[in-house]
């Protein structure tokens, strides 16, 4: 009884905020929770006409399933979208702390903010754009990096031919795009650092490089875990649109760069199987799910603090 007349009291109190909130709860609800009614279409034979819960049940239950955990195509699409998305965030982490911190030793503010804008500007150009670029630099017959090879002598590369070449180009291009954009937040810990650990670092006579090695770095560690724990989870996902439009329907480029984003997007558009893609989400949202918690539980033993929960 105490703790109900606690629990009116404080809604009593804090109405104002609870009216705030309750249009987000409202989106929330619409868009987050009431969507997943939808989980149960890949153990379903789906149907228009039925709709979701008119649909008949599989049998057997999991045959959605069979073809991701069974197709060479498929086992190749889990492959790449893993290895990729590792590549990815390895080489952001490096690529993203090292600008940050780079900025941050920046004393020219001018230089700084103009660094700091240019470097943030391709977030912003879209992934088709990046693309028709890429093919203009790529091209065999008339891309400039061809171009630039014959100039000094060298053979042109028919990069579209090859797939080896694929995950460092797609490296480059989503380091060229989104560098800017993940800087930011590693930036703001650097700025929020307390300056008296720097100035009683100088007066004890560290270097800059040990100041970073020993002030900075730790200080960014609890924010490195963490983007990479969320980044973790989203390592079933592909970026669709990176994807489709660096490499489009590529065939001889699937070997390297075929996610389970463009599959199923392929496999719906030629077959229509509705119950086949919901089996890719749902497959792809469990493994992440086991992820994160996995990832989570190994930060926590390392150091309480650096986990999400």
């Amino acid at each position: 009884m105490k703790r109900r007349n606690g629990l009116v009291r404080d809604l009593a109190q804090n109405h104002q905020l609870l009216v705030m909130f309750l249009p987000v709860a409202t989106l929330l609800f619409l868009f987050c929770y009431l969507p997943l009614s939808g989980l149960i279409i890949p153990f379903k034979d789906f149907d228009f006409q039925k709709g979701i819960f008119g649909s008949d049940w599989m049998d057997p239950l999991f045959n959605n399933f069979d073809y991701l955990l069974s197709s060479d195509a498929a086992f190749r699409a889990v492959r790449n979208t893993i290895l990729l998305n590792v590549l990815f965030i390895a080489v952001g982490l490096v690529f993203e702390v090292g600008f940050a911190l780079m900025l941050n030793e920046l004393r020219n503010k001018y230089f700084k903010r103009v660094t700091q804008s240019l470097t943030f500007l391709p977030f912003f150009i879209s992934w088709i754009v990046v693309g028709v670029f890429t093919y203009n630099l790529l091209n065999y017959e008339t891309g400039a990096v061809n171009r630039f090879l014959e100039w000094i002598g060298a053979g042109p590369v028919d990069f579209y031919s090859e797939a080896g070449l694929w995950p460092i180009i797609l490296t480059i291009a989503i380091r060229w795009k989104v560098t800017g954009y993940g800087t930011i937040i590693y930036l703001a810990a650097l700025t929020s650092i307390d300056n008296s650990y720097y100035e009683a670092a100088s007066i004890d006579g560290a270097s800059r490089w040990q100041q970073i090695r020993y002030i900075s770095l730790p200080m960014l560690r609890p924010t490195v875990v963490i983007l990479t724990l969320l980044a973790i989870g989203r390592i079933m996902n592909a970026d669709f649109g990176m994807f489709y439009a660096m490499v489009g329907d590529a065939t001889l480029l699937f070997p390297t760069t075929d996610v389970i984003d463009t599959l199923v997007y392929r496999s719906l558009r030629q077959s229509g199987d509705i119950g086949m893609a919901s089996a890719a989400g749902f497959l792809q949202s469990v493994v992440a799910f086991v992820l994160v918690l996995s990832s989570n539980y190994a930060a926590r033993r390392i150091d309480r603090d650096s986990a999400i929960f």
